[in-house]
C-alpha cells in the first residue's frame, strides 16, 4: 500500500520557532504488551535525506524492519534506548513508566536535545523537556520514524532472546508475539500463569481465576485515570 514518506517539516518548524539546534524524535514500543518492558528510542537525524523506505515500523514487514534497523543505526547522528521494566510499570503506571523510559533514552544521547518530537497526542514527558507532540509522527517525521524502527527491532529481538533463553518460557512464544496478546501466549498464561517478565497489574489476570491472587493493585486512582487506555483495550 503506498504511503507518503516522512519529512523534516516538523523539525524545521521547531528550529525556526524555538531556535533549537538539536531535535530528537522519540517513539515507544511495548505499551500494550502483557510481558516485557516498554522501550523508548530517541533518535537525532539532523536534516539529511533518510535511507530509502523509511516509515513507521508498523507499516514495514518484520524482514524489512530487521534489514533497515542497522542501516538506521549507522545513519542517524545519534540514538539511545531507554526501558521501563514490568515491575516499574506495575509500580508507577504506564504514563509514568513511559516518561521514565523516555528520559533514560534522552539522557543516553551524547548531546541533550533542545527540543523533542514525541509521537502521539499526549505529552508524557513534560518539563523541563521542550516537546512537540505529533499524531502519527512515526509516519510523518523522519526522526520519529527512525526511532520507531530501531525501538521495535530492538525490543522484538530482546523478547525473542528471552523466550529462547530457557525452556521455562518456551510455551509463551515470546519470539513470535513479543509479549503481546496471541492465542499461544493466552493459552500459556492460563496453564502456567505469569512469569517474572509479565505485568501483574494488567487486566488479563481478571480472566485467569487460578492466578488472580497474583494481581497487583493499580497504584492510585489519579494515576489510573491518567493512563486510561494504557492497555490499548486488549482483553481476553
Amino acid at each position: 500500500m503506498p504511503y507518503e514518506p516522512p519529512t523534516h517539516t516538523v523539525e524545521r518548524s521547531l528550529r525556526a520557532t524555538t531556535g533549537a539546534r538539536t531535535v530528537a524524535g522519540v517513539d515507544e514500543v511495548g505499551r500494550g504488551a502483557w510481558a516485557g518492558p516498554v522501550t523508548v528510542c530517541a533518535a537525532v537525524t539532523g536534516l539529511r535525506r533518510p535511507p530509502e523506505g523509511l516509515t513507521d515500523s508498523k507499516l514495514l514487514t518484520p524482514l524489512r524492519r530487521a534489514a533497515l534497523a542497522p542501516v538506521l543505526e549507522s545513519w542517524v547522528t545519534a540514538h539511545a534506548l531507554g526501558h521501563a521494566s514490568p515491575q516499574e510499570i506495575d509500580d508507577l503506571g504506564m504514563t509514568a513508566a513511559l516518561r521514565l523510559a523516555a528520559v533514560r533514552a534522552l539522557e543516553g544521547l551524547p548531546v541533550r536535545p533542545d527540543a523533542v518530537i514525541l509521537d502521539g497526542k499526549h505529552d508524557y514527558l513534560g518539563a523541563p523537556w521542550k516537546v512537540r507532540t505529533v499524531i502519527k509522527g512515526d509516519q510523518s517525521c523522519i526522526a520519529v520514524a527512525a526511532a520507531s524502527v530501531i525501538a521495535k527491532v530492538y525490543r522484538d529481538r530482546m523478547m525473542a532472546e528471552l523466550g529462547g533463553e530457557s525452556e521455562e518460557y518456551s510455551d509463551f512464544a515470546f519470539g513470535a508475539n513479543a509479549g503481546y496478546p496471541s492465542p499461544v501466549h493466552r493459552a500459556a498464561l492460563e496453564e502456567r500463569g505469569p512469569t517474572p517478565h509479565h505485568r501483574l497489574s494488567w487486566a488479563y489476570l481478571d480472566a485467569l481465576p487460578r492466578w488472580q491472587h497474583l494481581k497487583k493493585v493499580r497504584f492510585s486512582a489519579e494515576a489510573a485515570a491518567l493512563e486510561s487506555g494504557g492497555q490499548l483495550g486488549f482483553e481476553f
